[in-house]
């Protein structure tokens, strides 16, 4: 635990960081490249046609690995590569059982912000 009391988790720490530049928050990852956060909503039901990989118990971001062609996600341009950040308005902790368990509870909608 921290001073303030709260449990932390060093192997959840960010692949990435935020800087400030010119008053506007410049989304850079540690290797300069740029990225933002998309929100994506499916609709219509299982399946959405995505995969996931990765998590915390794999040292690894959340990622989508596939996206099936002529699928709900791909409908509405969720693209491989694309990491969860969160599920349903849900912040994700990183562990991809969390992100499984929160995806197959979602029947008619499934609402994600990933990072891009």
């Amino acid at each position: 635990m921290d001073a303030e009391g709260a449990t932390r988790y060093p192997e959840a720490e960010s692949f990435w960081h935020v800087s400030q530049k010119s008053g506007d928050l410049d989304h850079r990852a540690r290797d300069g490249e740029s990225w933002r956060m998309v929100p994506v909503l499916l609709s219509g039901g299982a399946p959405w046609g995505f995969t996931l990989r990765g998590g915390l118990e794999h040292r690894e971001p959340l990622l989508i690995t596939k996206v099936e062609e002529g699928s709900k996600a791909a409908a509405v341009g969720l693209q491989v590569g694309d990491e969860l950040i969160n599920i349903n308005e849900i912040p994700l902790s990183g562990y991809r059982q969390e992100a499984i368990c929160l995806v197959k509870g979602s029947h008619k909608t499934l609402s994600l912000v990933v990072k891009r």
